[in-house]
């Protein structure tokens, strides 16, 4: 309010001093005399107050026109003028338009509006990392794989987007199936961008897929470095590579290598299942049984696995079945519950021909944990205490028809593997193998009758468990067979 009242009270002292100037002016005696081509003009003192400001605002106006004309020629000779600046800002607020419209298009799923809005952005603006990184992502989109090369080729060339350019190829040439050219674009793409976290990924994969376990240990520990990898995740892949290292120097026959590298694999990750089986078989070669028998113990108390068990029996091979149930103590009696102690207490005492004490030691697991190694084994027992045919081949038709157990399970793709891999033989991602049951779809038929029992035998009943008419000499033979077994 008070700011208005002072600019009202300007303008009326202007106007009034303008008044005041003009009366002064009106009563002052004199003028100017202007003699032109013979005629004399006379102005008073007002009229040449006038005549000087259309004078001023004439010759500005002239300036002003021959500044227009001066920078149409300059324009015209191709020079920078603002007359230029106008058009360059022109051209790109259209090129820049037409790259927003590419992005929405790019982002819309549709490629060839996409190329369009590409094409039309590089006909207004001089920006080839723009526009050719749209026009290469357009093609992609589009199906044109030949058109987005070329365009990656000229990213390349530039080295502001050469790694852009690069890592374009890389995926294409990753669809195509290419993994030896795609694992060089990836390392010259890590050279350009180590921090990089998916070129990270990328080269690791493609790393252990070619068996360069020395480079992947590299990127493995760039990845580190960069903050991409937790401690311990990094701690398992260190020990899944050091692992893979030994088991190639095995094909090699360098043992003393293998010893070297399968320890370390077990120092760095002890409850990697084939790290502390390969390290345990080191030490045995070695003559130290009690460093493989420390590390067998100690992966057993993280997890129970066959591979240990086979490895712990390894230590002493000549070993009668008596003594090998005693010695088997230390190492069963970690976790007495676990279905894989379990398991292994009965495969000892069915060897020993100890069938009741294998029937103890598998307790419950036959209805708990049925799996086709626990049935098994329960159809071992049957037949070594004397029971029919009919009952050990109702045991055999369960196993036949029940989940394999635990095995080698690939996390991403659920693939089984006989054995442990660092790569997946199905999907080739790398340490993704894990040790559980996989799961398996129920078979059934069309008719919902269940054949199995028809071919092998009727399943056990509790008569047919406590049944047994077999003479004593089959009763023999079927002893040898089950301490064969």
């Amino acid at each position: 309010m008070l700011w208005s009242l002072i600019k009202i009270l300007v303008f009326v002292a202007i106007i009034a001093l303008l008044t005041v100037a003009g009366g002064m002016l009106l009563e002052t005696q004199g003028g100017i005399q202007i003699t032109v081509a013979g005629t004399e003009y006379t102005l008073g003192p007002l009229q040449s107050v006038i005549a000087g400001l259309a004078l001023i605002v004439t010759l500005w106006m002239f300036l002003k026109l021959l500044s227009l004309l001066v920078a149409t020629l300059k324009f015209l000779n191709g020079d920078e003028t603002a007359l230029s600046r106008y058009f360059d800002r022109n051209r790109e607020r259209k090129g820049f338009q037409a790259i927003s419209n590419g992005l929405m298009a790019l982002a819309s799923g549709e490629g060839r509006v996409a190329m369009a809005q590409a094409a039309k952005a590089e006909k207004y603006l001089n920006k080839p990392e723009l526009t050719n990184l749209l026009t290469a992502q357009a093609a992609e989109l589009s199906g044109d794989t030949k058109k987005a090369t070329e365009t990656y080729k000229k990213l390349i060339a530039d080295d502001a987007t050469r790694f852009v350019g690069v890592r374009g190829i890389m995926k294409q040439r990753l669809a195509e199936g290419d993994t030896d050219t795609a694992r060089k674009l990836a390392e010259k793409a890590f050279a350009l961008k180590p921090r990089h976290e998916e070129t990270q990924d990328v080269l690791l994969k493609l790393q252990a897929q070619a068996r360069d376990w020395s480079g992947a240990r590299t990127t493995l520990n760039a990845k580190l470095k960069s903050g991409s990898l937790p401690r311990d995740v990094y701690s398992r892949r260190e020990a899944v590579l050091a692992l893979s290292e030994a088991r190639e120097i095995i094909d090699d026959d360098s043992s003393i290598e293998v010893q070297v590298k399968a320890i370390e694999a077990n120092r760095l990750s002890p409850d990697l299942v084939p790290a502390a089986a390969m390290a345990a078989r080191s030490y045995i070669a070695k003559g130290k049984p009690r460093n493989a028998v420390r590390i067998l113990k100690k992966a057993w108390d993280t997890r129970p696995h066959p591979d240990l068990a086979a490895a712990f029996a390894a230590i002493e091979p000549d070993e009668t079945a008596a003594e090998r149930v005693a010695r088997f103590a230390a190492l069963t009696n970690i976790h007495p519950d676990d279905p894989e102690t379990k398991l292994v207490r009965a495969e000892l005492s069915i060897v020993a021909e100890d069938f009741p004490e294998a029937r103890r030691a598998l307790g419950d697991l036959v209805d708990t944990n049925p799996d086709s190694r626990a049935l098994t084994l329960m159809a071992a027992i049957e037949r070594g205490e004397g029971a029919s045919d009919t009952v050990v081949q109702g045991w055999l038709a369960k196993a036949l028809n029940a989940p394999r157990g635990p095995q080698w399970v690939c996390d991403n793709c659920h693939h089984v593997h006989a054995d442990w891999t660092p790569v997946c033989e199905s999907c080739e991602s790398f340490d993704t193998l894990s040790w559980k049951t996989p799961q398996a779809p129920e078979i059934t038929s069309a008719t919902g009758v269940h054949l199995l029992p028809l071919i092998v035998g009727a399943l056990p009943t509790d008569d047919a468990a406590t049944e047994s008419d077999s003479p004593e000499a089959e009763l023999m033979d079927e002893d040898d067979d089950a301490s064969k077994a």
